[in-house]
């Protein structure tokens, strides 16, 4: 542990050095994987035993490490451009990649000083992986990055894992992977006695396990680098995490885990065509048969991609915002068919002060999907709210997994549902009562909190604070969804205009 904390505190220091220069804490860590990635595979073309070429030989390091002054920015730069037009992993790490120093003795200092002087793809890839993953919790906390909605709070990613309780036999995915959080969780979990596994279940637990997909590049290679520095997948093999629009199309394969927390905004980059044949208009026409509603709330359509890309009997756990759980029209139509065609048996309301990206009110929703059937699936929707008289922030109070283990408790995974137990926190809603709500609103609460109501024992002035700006930022996030729908109402369609 004590090198773990050695290689973050150097890896951090570099940061500082460079911050000066103007290089954020996320353009660091991106040419920190470049260039971690072109030693690992140092390393693994000059070990004695079994030696493994990775990159072609006019990419190596050791032009790196060769290379002097302007020399030596010119050799990064050809390299990061060839690199990038290698398929599988090597590909996906290296698109569109960039130098961002450029100060020459500054990026001879990051080669010799940090990466070379380490060993980067020995055993102890637990130490390297941490050490990365402290680097992309910075960056996601670099307020002018904008990482943040990027990354899911580890003690959240942990107890979410520990509820789905992913093994060695299941296929996981997540649809809008980020750095990495969900895969990495769901990896380690199932790894849990290794050792007695057979060689191909280990096989299948490092090359096709998980899977994820990720929009934006530059978060797909974070991605791609943070499961290598953890020992998964082949640095010369099929890359584990696709860069693409998970919402442009289904792709055609079915997975047993789905675990996610889809990017928040309301805005779907692509237009929808659903089922119902309603047209969401805007730059692109994409026909996604297989969806329910035709909408343009990102979450609404990243749920429906879930619900389609779930194996049969398969379990999911996301992260979606409060307006998925009572938005009407679209929302509702989803809200029923989710109910019963699929087994809604948890929600976990979500304290605000988790995310970096403010105004988001979030909850978790555990879903099984099941065969089709006549009678709804979901009995019993059992809801845990970790929301009201909870104060967290990031920084001073942040949520950590003890704070979660009273919710792990009631989730119960090892019992049947129904030897579930109510508590105080933790109450259940039949299908009966579901469906009498108004527009089927999953928005259930039924505690109050105190705190605010007892002026001798308020919150702290920051966590006051905290709170109004998120009500406030989800409150124009709302009316800014209204907006948008009322123009999209009002313009002439194309019958119209013609």
């Amino acid at each position: 542990m004590n090198n773990a904390r050695r290689l973050v505190d150097k890896i951090s220091s570099y940061a500082h050095v460079l911050r000066d220069d103007g290089v954020g804490v996320l353009e660091y860590t991106e040419q920190l994987t470049y260039l971690l990635f072109l030693k690992m595979a140092h390393e693994r073309a000059t070990r004695k035993l079994k030696p493994e070429h990775v990159v072609p030989p006019e990419y190596s390091w050791q032009r790196l490490l060769d290379a002097e002054g302007a020399e030596l920015e010119t050799e990064y730069t050809s390299i990061l451009r060839g690199l990038g037009r290698q398929p599988g992993t090597l590909g996906t790490i290296f698109r569109k990649a960039q130098n961002r120093i450029q100060d020459p003795a500054k990026l001879k200092r990051l080669i010799h000083d940090l990466i070379d002087k380490e060993k980067w793809s020995s055993a102890g890839t637990d130490v390297n992986g941490d050490a990365y993953e402290s680097l992309l919790a910075k960056g996601a906390s670099d307020k002018g990055s904008g990482a943040g909605q990027y990354f899911t709070p580890r003690s959240v990613i942990s107890a979410i894992v520990d509820c789905i309780q992913p093994t060695v036999a299941d296929s996981v995915t997540d649809p809008a992977c980020g750095t990495g959080g969900f895969l990495l969780g769901a990896h380690e979990y199932a790894s849990r006695g290794a050792e007695t596994m057979t060689p191909p279940e280990r096989d299948h637990l490092r090359n096709t396990f998980i899977h994820g997909t990720e929009l934006v590049d530059g978060t797909a290679r974070l991605a791609a680098m943070n499961l290598l520095l953890h020992g998964i997948g082949e640095a010369n093999g099929e890359s584990l995490v696709e860069v693409k629009d998970s919402l442009a199309a289904d792709p055609g394969r079915r997975w047993s885990v789905v675990l996610a927390n889809p990017p928040f905004g309301t805005k779907s980059s692509l237009t929808m065509v659903g089922a119902d044949g309603h047209e969401a208009t805007d730059d692109r026409a994409v026909e996604r048969q297989d969806f329910v509603v035709t909408t343009s709330n990102k979450q609404l359509n990243f749920l429906q991609h879930i619900m389609t890309i779930l194996d049969i009997n398969g379990r999911a756990a996301v992260v979606l915002p409060d307006n998925v759980l009572f938005e009407g029209g679209a929302g509702e139509t989803l809200r029923r068919r989710l109910l019963t065609d699929f087994d809604l048996h948890t929600l976990l309301r979500l304290p605000t002060g988790l995310f970096y990206a403010q105004g988001v009110k979030a909850n978790v929703l555990f879903f099984d999907k099941k065969p089709a059937s006549e009678a709804p699936w979901t009995s019993k929707l059992w809801v845990y709210d970790l929301r009201t008289r909870q104060h967290f922030t990031l920084k001073r109070n942040p949520l950590t997994r003890a704070h979660l283990d009273d919710f792990f408790d009631c989730y119960a995974p090892e019992k049947q549902r129904d030897e579930r137990v109510e508590s105080d926190l933790f109450k259940s809603y039949t299908y009966d009562n579901l469906i009498a709500r108004d527009k089927v609103n999953l928005d259930v609460t039924w505690l109050r909190d105190e705190s605010f109501e007892d002026l001798d024992h308020l919150p702290a002035p920051e966590v006051i604070a905290r709170e109004i700006v998120e009500d406030l930022t989800a409150a124009l996030e709302e009316f800014a969804a209204v907006a948008a729908e009322l123009e999209d109402a009002s313009e002439p369609s194309k019958e119209e205009v013609n």
